[in-house]
């Protein structure tokens, strides 16, 4: 329940304090008095649209404080928010931003900051606000599908929360599915790519990353074996044996080593110098052998050397494409093995993905099915508990009944809801929007809040001119209905109409003042003499006599309707 509201620097607002109390509480005042502009500080407070701040200031403050209950406390917990002693408080501060301007604020909650998703959260646990421009709202099918799952409960809104689980699910399938299909071109043209440089470099049997090399090195070998020969058994003829008649370096180092032994025996500091001659001839004539064993190993093999230039030409062409080195090549087919793998592996194919769509269709359908259902029941619910509502505001003969066709499943389900109503008798059923006036509307809309007051816990329900078009015996009906509400809920009430304002509660003045050359809107708590002073003024502008004996017959009516509500409060 609404408390206080606190207010500085805001609209027309210098610096108000107002009290609210339990029951109807109604706010009056003449057209322009600044009574929108109280409500439109609580919305401010509660997370709604920064307003205006008060010409010349910098800094403006709005704040609610509300009485705590256990919902509230549990928020409070959940969000690691300490309670006061005042209740829970809600204060937005409005400040202008320096260089340009502009209106920044700031939220807070028992003086901690919170973001908008916290305090909006918050806000529908406090009150709820029914304005004029509710009933443009109430006209869009969305918000009538909205309010009859609200009025199912929680067995409706579980089952629309699974409805929604299930379609999320769908459509990430269909989605997946259709993005598959896009891709499927591409995919097929890199396996196709794939699958052919596979088997190019399969046949190439790459194993060895030195192959390019050993290769080209036996290739020349091979290509100048005759010269090569030639040359071996040249080099042959100098270091070991050499038939032209010459001496052989072997020979001349024989003769050497032989004369450094001799000088040796002599002089044995000679020694190392002839264990050095003697290792030299000894590598002179191994390498003399190799020579001879080289050349005896070198032939013409036309046959070798082609097979290698051919592989050679494979190798070289294969490092073009994919080298530029062997040892890169090799590493391309591996990788090229890999991603073929996981291309030809890819999870599960379209036929797979196809038939678990399918399923997940049929379980979407089939719990559109149960959710249509359940708001079938509480359509017929609705129906009947809104036609009772209504019959006493001027509407006896009032028909109404919520349509539901099936269509397409969306992520509330596959039912197009819409209110169709006959206010008067011999009338056909017509959508809402189609043929309600606007007190119709604002009856309507009254009823819904009043049906809706059964199951909403939220304490504080603020009406904005509920009473708008209606005068009369409807403005009666709307005064008993607001009364029999506040019974369980504070109401907080802006009106015009005497009969409403009879009703009161508590009843406050709404006017404006001018000090200081200024002004400001001020919010007078009325006793009962001022009470009949505003009533007479709401009935004919002034206090007359026959105003004033009006308004007697207005508050000894009220008393009535009070006695009849406490004698039987349904």
């Amino acid at each position: 329940m609404l408390r206080l509201l606190r207010i500085e620097n805001f609209a027309l607002i210098e610096r108000l304090e107002i009290l609210f109390q339990p029951g109807l509480n109604v706010l009056t005042g003449e057209t322009g008095a600044g009574k929108s502009i109280i409500l439109d500080a609580l919305d401010t407070a509660l997370g709604g649209t920064a307003r205006a701040l008060r010409s010349g200031s910098e800094r403006g403050l709005v704040e609610a404080v509300f009485l705590l209950n256990e919902e509230l406390q549990a928020w409070l917990n959940q969000e690691g928010i300490d309670p006061l002693e005042e209740g829970l408080v809600c204060s937005r501060e409005l400040l202008l931003r320096e260089g340009d301007g502009k209106l920044t604020s700031r939220s807070r909650v028992n003086g901690v900051l919170v973001n908008k998703t916290q305090m909006l959260n918050l806000r529908s646990k406090l009150v709820e606000i029914t304005a004029q421009g509710q009933t443009v709202q109430i006209q869009s099918p969305q918000t009538q599908r909205r309010w009859l799952d609200d009025f199912g409960g929680e067995a409706l809104l579980g089952k629309r929360a699974e409805v929604s689980q299930l379609y999320q699910t769908w459509h990430h399938l269909k989605a997946e599915i259709e993005s598959r299909q896009q891709d499927q071109q591409l995919r097929l043209q890199r396996l196709d790519m794939l699958e052919f440089q596979a088997q190019e470099l399969t046949a190439l049997r790459l194993e060895d990353p030195e192959e390019l090399g050993k290769l080209e090195r036996e290739r020349d070998r091979l290509a100048h074996s005759v010269e090569l020969q030639k040359q071996s058994y040249e080099a042959h003829q100098l270091l070991y044996q050499n038939d032209s008649g010459s001496p052989a370096i072997a020979d001349l180092l024989g003769q050497a080593e032989r004369l450094l032994q001799e000088m040796a025996q002599v002089d044995p500091d000679l020694t190392p110098l002839a264990e050095m001659v003697s290792s030299a001839l000894i590598q002179v004539e191994e390498a003399g052998r190799e020579l001879i064993r080289y050349g005896e190993t070198l032939e013409a093999d036309p046959s070798r050397l082609n097979k290698i230039e051919r592989r050679l030409a494979q190798l070289k062409q294969a490092c073009r494409k994919y080298g530029p080195t062997l040892a890169q090549v090799i590493a391309h087919a591996e990788r090229v093995q890999a991603e073929l793998a996981q291309i030809q592996g890819d999870g599960t194919n379209l036929e797979q993905l196809q038939a678990q769509l399918d399923k997940a269709f049929q379980k979407l359908e089939h719990h559109c099915q149960a959710l249509s259902q359940l708001r079938q029941q509480a359509a017929r619910q609705l129906e009947k508990a809104l036609i009772q509502e209504l019959q006493p505001l001027g509407m006896s003969a009032v028909q109404f009944q919520v349509q539901i066709q099936t269509g397409s499943p969306t992520a509330e389900g596959w039912d197009q809801v819409s209110f169709w109503i006959s206010p008067n008798p011999g009338e056909p059923l017509q959508p809402l929007a189609s043929i309600a006036s606007g007190g119709e509307m604002s009856r309507f809309l009254l009823a819904l809040k009043a049906v809706f007051s059964r199951i909403d816990p939220v304490a504080t329900m603020v009406f904005d001119e509920i009473d708008t078009g209606v005068s009369g015996k409807v403005a009666q009906a709307i005064a008993t209905k607001l009364h029999s509400i506040a019974q369980d809920h504070q109401i907080l009430c802006v009106t015009h109409q005497p009969l409403i304002a009879a009703l009161a509660d508590h009843h406050m003045r709404v006017h404006k003042i001018v000090q200081r050359k200024r002004t400001s809107v001020r919010v007078d708590p009325l006793g009962e003499e001022e009470r009949r002073e505003e009533l007479a003024q709401l009935t004919a502008g002034h206090s007359a006599q026959e105003a004033m004996t009006f308004v007697e017959a207005l508050l000894k009516q009220a008393a009535q309707l009070r006695k009849q509500q406490l004698a039987s409060p349904a």
